[in-house]
């Protein structure tokens, strides 16, 4: 019962040819079995004679043996169509898949041919413009040529058409500069050469509880330069420039200063000195406190914003000295030995001006440096005590403030100088109630405002020499009060029935001060290239331009501690 089924499938996918060799390889399994079986029935036909019931079993077993070949067949047949299902399933789905694919791709290549046809006019134009630029390239070298030529020609015109409005416009600049200090000069001029102030001080509060509280000034409301002083029962009228009274504000006097003080700027000498018996107010006038400066800090910050607003034309430097005439010796209150005695000489190179031989002088650019200054100087003062004031100063103080300007667009340089003088008291020696040292410090004091009052008295009668030379103080001031200055006295005095001898002494002398006329002033200004300075013009007074050079020149850094000021 030997039965064999050969079938022959193509199979097309990889599937079904795994599948198919599977089942080869089964079927040759079987054969071999088959090969076997067929050893072992000739075995037992060998044996059939041996063994009827042996030959008998294995007709039993060959029977179950095809009843299993039966439905291995059934079997391999079921497998054999799910398979054939299964590759015609596979087959269908990849043709639909490709067929999807290739539209895909037709849709594409329509897109393609249609962009082609859309960039070949682009391409074109492309095309002809690198063509045009290809031309301009070559032709570049030469327009660049002659647009570099046109730009030169243009350029040295525009910069030639600059050059001359720069040349009238620096015309124009230096005629209103001129113009600006004319008139300047002309209104001081017009106010005069020497401006005479009178301030008078408030009554302190322990003075408003004395016997000799009583107020002996009163004030015109109509005119601010004439004071009255009730004296002996009668009425002394006294005319000045400007008087102040006893409310006045430190803002309030410098605004009457302040064009003195801008003139420094454009090469003049100015000179600010307070004049008054001890505890009349002169240091409060001239240094102030520390919430409410006087005319000396004022004047610096008024310099400094001015020489700011100057910029970048003109270029300034600032320079500050501290000097005291204690005892007719001039100290040096900047310097590290203040001890140390000073005299003025005549300069060695032939220039008949004088100086002051190791002045220490300091420069300074904001209004902390002035601080520094004040506060080094004010240490280094000589003070004592009277009956009149126990924190009088037995001295005069001079703050010299150099500006020096240079001008880069017109080559002009200038300096001034200004001076701002805190003299000592002026009261006389039985008044004082000095004794011993402090009688012979007010003999000096005595001796140098006699010698200012002099200097006064020749300048006022045209007098063809002037005794400079009888104090340091005058002296060192001359060219203060030479006819190439501006000068302003502050006479300080009291309300007070007790000061009343005092404060007629100042303001006559004040009145007297107020007549003289030092002449025209004129400024320190030269060009860069020119070798000879402005000489200034003098009247009849015959003096000596004063200058101070420096053997010590510094830019102030050192920290000191503020010294006390001193108010009324």
């Amino acid at each position: 019962l030997n039965l064999y089924v050969t079938q022959t499938v193509e199979v097309q996918s990889p599937e079904t040819q795994k599948t198919l060799a599977e089942m080869q390889t089964k079927n040759a399994a079987l054969q071999e079995q088959l090969a076997v079986q067929r050893q072992l029935l000739r075995e037992l036909e060998t044996q059939l004679h041996e063994s009827q019931r042996t030959c008998a079993q294995l007709r039993t077993q060959i029977l179950v043996y095809e009843g299993e070949m039966e439905r291995a067949q059934g079997q391999l047949e079921a497998e054999m169509q799910n398979l054939e299902e299964e590759k015609n399933r596979v087959i269908e789905e990849a043709f639909i898949r490709a067929e999807s694919e290739m539209k895909a791709v037709h849709e594409n290549l329509a897109g393609v041919r249609m962009n082609l046809l859309t960039l070949q006019p682009a391409l074109r134009t492309l095309t002809c413009d690198y063509n045009c630029l290809k031309r301009q390239v070559q032709d570049f070298p030469f327009m660049l040529d002659k647009a570099i030529a046109e730009a030169k020609q243009e350029i040295c015109q525009v910069i030639s058409e600059v050059s001359s409005a720069n040349q009238e416009l620096l015309r124009k600049y230096k005629r209103e500069m001129n113009l600006r200090k004319k008139c300047h000069n002309e209104l001081v001029r017009l106010k005069g050469n020497i401006r005479v102030f009178c301030r008078v001080r408030p009554v302190s509060q322990e003075e408003q509880d004395s016997a000799e509280a009583k107020n002996m000034l009163s004030f015109d409301s109509e005119d601010d330069a004439v004071l009255y002083l009730s004296n002996k029962g009668k009425i002394m009228t006294f005319e000045l420039d400007k008087v102040f009274p006893p409310q006045a504000t430190q803002e309030e006097v410098f605004q009457e200063v302040q064009a003195l003080v801008t003139s420094c700027i454009d090469g003049f000498n100015v000179c600010i000195f307070a004049y008054g018996q001890t505890g009349s107010g002169k240091t409060y006038t001239m240094e102030g406190v520390a919430e409410d400066p006087g005319i000396n800090q004022r004047a610096l910050r008024l310099l400094f914003s001015e020489v700011t607003e100057k910029a970048p034309d003109w270029d300034y430097k600032i320079t500050v000295s501290m000097v005291e005439i204690y005892n007719e010796t001039l100290r040096n209150l900047l310097g590290d030995n203040p001890s140390e005695k000073l005299d003025i000489k005549m300069n060695p190179d032939g220039s008949g001006q004088l100086y002051v031989p190791g002045l220490t002088e300091f420069t300074v650019q904001s209004p902390e440096d002035i601080n520094r200054v004040f506060d080094l100087g004010h240490m280094n003062r000589a003070t004592a005590c009277t009956n009149l004031n126990e924190h009088s100063s037995r001295s005069h103080a001079l703050l010299i403030i150099t500006v020096a300007g240079f001008n880069s667009a017109t080559g002009h340089r200038t300096q001034g100088k200004l001076n701002l003088v805190d003299l000592a008291g002026s009261e006389r020696i039985a008044k004082s109630g000095a004794e011993g040292s402090r009688l012979r410090e007010a003999q000096c004091i005595n001796k140098s405002l006699s010698a200012l009052g002099d200097v006064i008295n020749a300048l006022r009668s045209k007098h063809s020499h002037v005794p400079f030379r009888n104090s340091r103080l005058t002296y060192l001031l001359q060219d203060s009060l030479s006819g190439d200055s501006k000068t302003l006295m502050m006479v300080q005095v009291s309300p007070l029935a007790s000061n009343m001898s005092e404060s007629v002494c100042s303001l006559k002398f004040a009145q007297r001060v107020r007549t003289i006329e030092l002449g025209s002033s004129s400024s320190y200004r030269r060009h860069e290239n020119s070798s000879t300075s402005s000489s200034p013009t003098h009247d009849s007074v015959e003096v000596t331009q004063f200058t101070h050079t420096h053997t010590h020149t510094h830019t102030l850094i050192i920290p000191v501690e503020k010294a006390q000021m001193h108010r009324f």
